[in-house]
């Protein structure tokens, strides 16, 4: 075996297919994926069938299929939903992915090492099968496209989405970033996904989309007119939510770590106010402090309490980190950052005249606080807070 193919069979992925009163074509279509996979997939794999309380011989098979076929499993909940099942087998996974596909297997499997692909290489967070992209393939009834399409445009008109396909059943995770937003995913059954994929937006992850072959399984248990109901009314729940501020959930620092750089753009504002904020204190602190000691210690001082609460403000609010995993670290790291601009201030007043006076050391100050301040955030952004170092932290 390569070096590369170690590596490559090192990483594991998990496809999950839930399943309802499924008897009719769960054997034929595992069969089918454990084929697939096992010939074209170039990494480890485990499909993990999670039967949703079926009253037929549906439990029955898929036993006998975990027994018969390697890397295959099975999974009983004794209650109904889509959503339900995907969370308990995602929230226990071990795997570097996990993914889910509709038993009917109506998403051509060649586009499955497209979804996953992207996802071990770090590039993205989650990624999505697309039937509404120019190139995906797509044959289905005019019922179900005309719904599908009124969705998703709903979706983007009134909740501001960028993901163009909430519904298809062909979607992944990387693990670390499934488990982290579970807990703040409510549904249980069909809008799970689009609930999952909404809160991942709201926390800055990224989507990667891939257009899918597609055929309508004319079979398909699914009530579309029920589900589509139900997913309108899980759109006004996550709405409400947003509007009260309580569909944000603290993210833990892997996933801080797995986020990758929101953009100079988006991090410059918050970056400003924070350091407008920490420059006025620290001259309120300055011109008090001056006045009891002599400039080069009160500038110390000033600088130093200043520079602590800057790093817990740009830490949280620049660079989107919660948690206190990580935080003394960057409190330390973020002193060096400190130092440069001890060094700047001090330098300018030790340049002063001994008879400057306190407004003219003020001015001297403020210029070299401005110099600071861009070191500081270049240090900031490209060091303590790195995207790229955290994730290779958190690997």
């Amino acid at each position: 075996m390569t070096p590369l193919a170690q590596v490559i069979g090192t990483r594991l992925v998990e496809v999950v297919v839930p399943v309802y009163n499924e008897q009719r074509v769960l054997a034929q279509s595992v069969h089918r994926l454990h084929d697939h996979l096992t010939r074209t997939f170039p990494y480890g794999f485990r499909i993990t069938i999670a039967d949703n309380a079926s009253t037929d011989g549906t439990w029955d098979i898929a036993v006998g299929l975990a027994r018969d076929l390697p890397h295959v499993r099975a999974v009983h909940l004794d209650k109904k939903g889509r959503g339900r099942a995907l969370r308990q087998v995602w929230a226990e996974s071990d795997a570097d992915v996990v993914s889910y596909m509709d038993v009917d297997l109506s998403t051509d499997l060649t586009a499955f090492l497209p979804l996953i692909a992207p996802l071990l290489s770090g590039h993205s967070d989650l990624a999505i099968g697309t039937r509404l992209a120019r190139a995906a393939r797509v044959e289905r009834g005019p019922k179900r496209e005309i719904i599908s399409r009124a969705y998703n445009l709903l979706l983007r008109s009134t909740m501001g989405a960028r993901f163009s396909d909430a519904q298809c059943g062909f979607k992944a995770a990387r693990t670390e970033i499934a488990q982290a937003l579970l807990p703040g995913v409510e549904d249980e059954e069909w809008f799970f996904d689009t609930e999952l994929l909404l809160l991942a937006e709201r926390h800055g992850l990224r989507i990667h989309e891939v257009p899918v072959d597609w055929v309508d399984d004319p079979d398909s248990r699914v009530d579309v007119m029920r589900t589509a109901l139900n997913d309108l009314r899980g759109m006004a729940r996550v709405a409400r939510k947003t509007l009260s501020g309580a569909a944000r959930i603290p993210v833990p620092d892997r996933v801080a770590a797995a986020r990758l750089p929101s953009g100079m753009r988006r991090q410059l504002p918050s970056f400003v106010v924070v350091g407008v904020v920490s420059t006025v204190a620290y001259l309120v602190l300055f011109w008090v402090l001056r006045g009891l000691m002599a400039a080069v210690v009160a500038n110390s001082v000033a600088l130093l309490v200043t520079a602590v609460a800057n790093t817990a403000a740009n830490r949280r609010f620049t660079f989107g980190v919660t948690g206190s995993e990580g935080a003394l670290r960057h409190q330390v790291e973020g002193l060096l950052a400190f130092l440069v601009g001890l060094a700047l201030t001090t330098g300018v007043l030790a340049l002063l005249p001994a008879t400057a006076s306190r407004w003219v050391e003020l001015a001297g100050v403020i210029v070299a606080n401005g110099v600071a301040t861009l070191v500081r955030f270049m240090l900031l952004r490209v060091w303590v807070f790195s995207p790229r170092r955290w994730k290779e932290n958190a690997r």
